[in-house]
């Protein structure tokens, strides 16, 4: 369009030049000639303004694409070296991934992190501050002994809950069972790429960890599972342990924190009842209250909120709320972000807890970590967050978060305890895959 305008503004020039030179006496011609000379010469210079102006545009306009261009192309590298990691198998090429990932990053201006974004990648995969990785202890030191204590779990990339959450179970248990070496694994290789990316902390999966155990000489190894229930976590954690049964002396899994499922939402068993009991007296207090009754008489209820899950150990959810009703807790509701159980969805909680005439509402996870779900799903600000689902709600004067995984409360830490004493002294122990066949 530039171009084009400098023509027709050269072209009217010289026309009107013409024009000029074409009318009147000869002096006047001669005059008008003159003007219309330098008139013309004028033009041209000014065309020639125009045209570079024109050209100088192009090429702020080419170098400002080109460099957009350059941001978007860093940035997409990064995600795709994000997305190579975001994976549930480690790969002969898992170490060299995870480091070149992190260079990548460290790589960007501020302005190319923004704009990272793949199928799983955003700037909060190393961007999110999650706390200090260098107080962790991940658990992966050889020297075992002949007694092992293998505590696993699921994981978290939130450093501050996995040393508060899962490392005050695995000191619980080092303090309980000192003639033990306990160690760490986890089952979500996931986040064991996270965190080995981001902040250089080398955790065992399941494998590593159980090939550690054999290449250490161990000959009794005891699993604790840091899992809530027995659901799909705890079976494949189960199946992983039998491959290996054969290469020891003795092997057994403890109970998960809830115990055995049960077979209906009325089966609730001792352990539920104490998690029950603990968690609630637990958030009572952090919420500033003297007792649950003292909460309900100011119109305060509590929603402990769990993942859910489509195993059929999702019935466990169901039978929480069974005890908490049994316990007489009548402003303690049940939930889980997956909505499985349909019955304790979000949507479904929310009219609970208004249908009894509650109006101030503190949500809690019902999680042994307070990863993820607990800082995103139930205390995020997006819209589709359980604090903000409750506040568009309009029932409530007030909705507030507490983030706090179980793993961190002293009394939940001993029922661990207790599951893997019962572990030890039981005569039950895991058979090899190649026996169950």
């Amino acid at each position: 369009m530039m171009k084009k305008k400098v023509v027709t503004l050269l072209c009217t020039a010289v026309l009107t030049g013409s024009m000029i030179a074409g009318c009147g006496s000869a002096s006047s011609a001669a005059s008008s000639a003159s003007a219309a000379s330098s008139s013309a010469s004028s033009a041209s210079s000014a065309a020639a303004e125009v045209t570079e102006a024109a050209s100088s545009s192009e090429e702020v306009e080419t170098v400002s694409s080109s460099s957009v261009s350059a941001d978007q192309a860093a940035a997409d590298k990064v995600a795709a070296l994000i997305d190579k990691i975001y994976v549930q198998e480690r790969t002969d090429t898992t170490d060299e991934d995870c480091k070149a990932a992190k260079e990548a990053w460290d790589a960007l201006t501020d302005t190319q992190k923004a704009l990272v974004e793949g199928e799983y990648a955003d700037p909060d995969y190393f961007g999110r501050d999650t706390g200090d990785a260098s107080k962790d202890d991940p658990l992966n030191e050889d020297g075992i002994g002949e007694n092992e204590i293998l505590v696993c779990s699921f994981g978290t990339s939130y450093n501050d809950s996995r040393v508060q959450d899962i490392g005050g179970i695995e000191k619980a248990l080092q303090a309980a069972y000192p003639d033990w070496s306990v160690r760490r694994a986890f089952t979500a290789q996931i986040i064991i790429n996270h965190i080995q990316a981001r902040d250089n902390e080398v955790i065992d999966n399941m494998d590593q960890a159980l090939q550690r155990a054999v290449d250490n000489g161990v000959k009794n190894l005891l699993i604790q599972p840091t899992h809530l229930m027995h659901g799909a976590e705890y079976d494949e954690l189960s199946e992983a342990v039998s491959k290996y049964a054969d290469k020891f002396d003795s092997v057994k899994i403890a109970e998960p924190l809830l115990g055995e499922v049960g077979s209906d939402t009325s089966v609730v068993n001792e352990d539920k009842q104490n998690v029950a009991k603990i968690l609630t007296a637990t958030a009572v207090e952090k919420a500033g209250y003297d007792s649950l009754d003292a909460a309900a008489a100011d119109g305060t209820a509590f929603v402990f909120m769990g993942h859910g899950t489509s195993h059929e150990a999702n019935i466990t959810y169901d039978q929480m709320q069974t005890e908490m009703n049994d316990l007489g807790y009548k402003n303690v509701f049940i939930g889980t972000v997956e909505g499985k159980p349909a019955d304790t969805e979000c949507s479904a909680v929310i009219q609970k807890v208004h249908d009894a005439g509650y109006k101030k509402v503190i949500l809690r996870d019902l999680m042994v970590v307070a990863g993820d779900h607990a800082n995103n799903d139930m205390a995020g600000d997006d819209s589709d967050s359980w604090k903000s689902q409750f506040n568009a709600s309009g029932f409530f004067d007030s909705v507030d978060a507490q983030l706090e995984g179980m793993g961190r409360i002293p009394d939940i830490e001993q029922i661990y305890v207790s599951h893997t004493k019962a572990a030890m002294d039981s005569d039950a122990t895991v058979s090899s895959s190649s026996e169950a066949n």
